[in-house]
């Protein structure tokens, strides 16, 4: 459901517009990552850039011929005070390594997150070079990934991808922060990782090992029975729950590749209204539940980063210049 579309008593609680947390699922994507310079001229041209980030998306939204094309900024625990001189929100913290007895999420640098989603490259590449040039020798380019559409919104791993993504009414409930940390309300808290496959190997999998795995089919996507002993399956290990109930997050996750670099893999985003929520999935996940019976996706997918941001509401992103 668009933000627009959020019921009218949801947005007077809010009082605020988030970013496009909801933007529908797009053809192609990037996945931006910078780090902000020290120096005090390098923070205040930053500032300065990503209070204008809405003036750009417009500037180049109108040469998509009105296609879709959103861009969301995430800035991290690091870079939070100097940008904005605002104390942290209530969950806000660097990304938590999380090390299991065989794999490890790893954290990564990255002060800003920049998600652009649009229908084509084209645009994509134009809004980043605009982008990167107003920034100037003010930051870092850490990471820089295109994602792609693979057919039916599978990963590479050929497994659809965000079926258990929340929709309608539970879409802003899941993703945008309320009443719980007024100040920032209209936020959403965002996790990204990057995973390398191991193609080969997953390849020598049985169809069934790995519907196992992912604990879906991997033709129709149906779900499969909870195993209720030895390891359990991705989808389980990824569904939070508590006495009040499943909590859940949205995913936008985009299969990436270079094949001449034998280069293939997923590109993780999760928003959450709380950070705990995707923390526990990778404790989960990295650890097991119960441990070592890690989530064994992850011995054929390596994450290579991890970084948290905060993605604030529209508003207070502007008025980061002031």
């Amino acid at each position: 459901m668009p933000t627009s579309q959020i019921p009218s008593a949801q947005q007077q609680a809010l009082a605020v517009e988030p970013q496009a947390i909801d933007a529908p699922c797009s053809a192609a994507a990037a996945f931006l990552v910078l780090v902000v310079k020290d120096d005090n001229a390098s923070i205040a041209l930053a500032r300065s850039v990503i209070a204008s980030t809405d003036d750009l998306v417009k500037d180049v939204r109108i040469r998509a011929n009105d296609g879709l094309f959103s861009c969301n900024v995430g800035i991290s625990h690091r870079a939070w005070g100097p940008l904005t001189g605002k104390p942290l929100p209530k969950e806000l913290r660097p990304f938590q390594e999380v090390r299991g007895a065989t794999h490890t999420a790893v954290a990564t640098a990255g002060d800003l997150l920049y998600h652009v989603r649009a229908e084509s490259t084209d645009v994509i590449v134009e809004f980043e070079r605009i982008l990167l040039e107003a920034f100037g020798t003010a930051v870092e380019v850490i990471d820089d990934v295109a994602g792609f559409r693979y057919f039916d919104g599978r990963d590479l791993l050929e497994f659809v991808d965000g079926t258990a993504n929340p929709d309608g009414l539970d879409l802003p409930d899941a993703t945008i922060i309320a009443e719980e940390d007024p100040d920032y309300a209209g936020g959403s808290y965002v996790v990204i990782q990057k995973y390398l496959h191991d193609m080969a190997a997953w390849r020598a999998q049985s169809v069934e090992t790995q519907e196992s795995i992912i604990g879906r089919k991997k033709f129709d996507n149906v779900e499969l029975a909870d195993a209720t002993t030895g390891q359990k399956s991705h989808k389980t290990l990824c569904t939070i729950e508590d006495a009040d109930g499943e909590h859940d997050i949205l995913r936008d996750n985009m299969p990436f590749a270079a094949p001449g670099r034998n280069e293939y893999g997923t590109y993780f985003i999760g928003y959450s209204r709380h950070l705990w929520v995707i923390e526990k999935m990778l404790e989960r996940m990295f650890i097991g539940d119960p441990p070592p019976l890690h989530d064994r996706i992850l011995d054929f997918s390596k994450a290579v980063t991890g970084v948290t941001f905060f993605a604030p509401a529209r508003q207070f992103l502007s008025s980061i210049a002031g």
